[in-house]
């Protein structure tokens, strides 16, 4: 491979003074013709500033198919959201789910995955559309170069969307043992994990920021699976105690709770232009039916606008955070 002597992009990246790392979450050891392997790690790296000014660590959990890196930096070549938050003084840590990026999987002990992701796809999900107001992707439509980088950090999903999200929440239960309570922020087809992992450590999710969260509230997803629980694939803790998803389906709305979600502040943000937003609202009233404290932020009323899907790291991705960062340091507990 030929070099390119234009791509150095050390320097002109900012120079920074920060600590980094990165570790494992291990999965289940499990037994199968006699040997023993590991089911489902997750990969987890993170990122401090030197002076660590914010109470909560920040877990950023990307979205289906892709991997952590699309909160670092953006495909034009600007810091992410993960720089932006370990500027403003948060440790950050950035996962790989489990059948992910850089978290290994094996369709014996992972489980089946779903079909490859296709450029059609990323164009379907990401790309400007039909739709005028679509104005801050980061790259032409023609710039076939930087759509090829964009599609090669993309795999497929695991073909079960509750054994996947199981495995999420099951490693991100195990992973808030480990550092103590932090804000999650979701992107996607990540976002049932965050309401998932609240559901398994309730006083260890202070807050949760989802973005564009996989829904409407028992959707069937094409090529992915369905949301038989609500907002989620996999079970949650409904009280009273509902045991199947037809149980779910026949109550009515208001008729039972999610304790693990009462009172915990829950934002949901949506793009000007994204064909995904109008799942949101949906899943909002879901919540707060059950007794959490959901607020949508549609970017548009916070004179953010032109953004798709991608909004985390389109044109305008530190215009699309501000808000959100105002959110957050608003319900900051002020005596921790």
């Amino acid at each position: 491979m030929q070099q390119n002597p234009h791509f150095l992009p050390w320097h002109s990246a900012p120079v920074r003074t920060l600590r980094r790392g990165h570790f494992w979450i291990p999965g289940e050891r499990i037994e199968q013709n006699g040997l023993t392997y590991q089911r489902g790690p997750m990969y987890v790296e993170w990122e401090a500033p030197k002076e660590i000014s914010r109470p909560y660590p920040v877990v950023l959990m990307h979205g289906g198919g892709f991997q952590g890196t699309e909160w670092f930096d953006t495909p034009d070549g600007r810091p992410g959201w993960a720089q932006r938050f370990v500027e403003e003084g948060y440790a950050v840590l950035v996962v790989d789910r489990p059948g992910h990026g850089r978290s290994p999987f094996h369709v014996e002990t992972t489980g089946e995955m779903g079909p490859a992701f296709s450029y059609e796809g990323g164009q379907q999900i990401y790309f400007p559309g039909t739709d005028e107001r679509h104005t801050q992707w980061p790259f032409a439509a023609e710039d076939s170069a930087a759509m090829d980088e964009f599609i090669a950090g993309y795999g497929p999903l695991p073909a079960d969307l509750a054994l996947s999200q199981t495995m999420d929440a099951d490693r991100m239960a195990a992973l808030l043992d480990l550092i103590g309570p932090a804000i999650l922020v979701t992107h996607s087809a990540s976002g049932p994990d965050g309401w998932l992992t609240a559901d398994r450590r309730p006083e260890l999710v202070k807050m949760i920021v989802a973005v564009e969260p996989m829904g409407p509230p028992f959707a069937e997803i094409p090529n992915i699976g369905v949301m038989s629980w609500g907002p989620a694939a996999a079970p949650l803790k409904f009280e009273p105690l509902i045991e199947s998803p037809e149980d779910l389906h026949r109550r009515a709305s208001g008729s039972y709770r999610l304790p693990s979600m009462a009172d915990k502040p829950v934002l949901i943000v949506t793009a000007e232009a994204s064909a995904f937003a109008a799942a949101s609202p949906p899943t909002a009233a879901f919540l707060n039916a059950a007794g959490a404290s959901a607020e949508l932020l549609h970017l548009p009323e916070h004179g953010v606008y032109g953004n798709g899907h991608g909004l985390i790291y389109e044109k305008n991705s530190d215009e699309a955070l501000a808000p959100v960062l105002e959110w957050l340091h608003s319900r900051m507990p002020v005596n921790e």
